[in-house]
């Protein structure tokens, strides 16, 4: 099962980038894993919320493809641990998934549609972070479940 971390807003800072690469590197063995920045095009950014949401709701809307496994990043989502992580991910995989695609939605948060496109909501904390420590932390988290599902020492339960 390939994994794609989709996420809204700009590139990463370099240290961010770094981390990232980082924690690909080390899931590679085991599955792969890439980032995909969405960004805005600049004539078409806005500070309107409901207008921001919407370009980003027809964006991913037609990024996603039907066989697309779609799991949001959302605050009021479902707090798992990470050996559940490791779970959900082995049940995509039992279930032939071919890519699951997390997102990290823009700042405004996403629409009722994207809610209702995803497979599944996640919540990574009940802090809010900025998106480019939440793209590290997604990808550490990602090694973390690969690490479990192969029996790694990475993860002490």
């Amino acid at each position: 099962m390939h994994i794609e971390i989709w996420s809204i807003g700009k590139e990463s800072d370099k240290f961010i980038e770094e981390g990232i690469r980082y924690y690909f590197q080390k899931v590679m063995p085991w599955n792969t894993v890439e980032l995909v920045i969405l960004q805005i095009p600049k004539k078409a950014a806005t500070t309107d919320p409901a207008r921001a949401k919407l370009q980003e709701e027809e964006m991913l809307l037609k990024k996603l493809q039907p066989t697309h496994y779609l799991i949001l990043l959302d605050e009021k989502g479902k707090m798992l641990t990470s050996p559940q992580w490791a779970q959900q991910f082995q049940q995509c995989m039992n279930q032939g998934v071919k890519t699951a695609v997390i997102l990290i939605g823009g700042a405004f948060g996403v629409t009722e549609n994207v809610k209702k496109r995803a497979n599944q909501c996640w919540s990574l904390s009940a802090l809010v972070f900025p998106h480019q420590l939440v793209r590290l932390m997604v990808a550490e988290q990602v090694y973390r479940a690969f690490s479990i599902l192969n029996n790694s020492p990475y993860h002490h339960s």
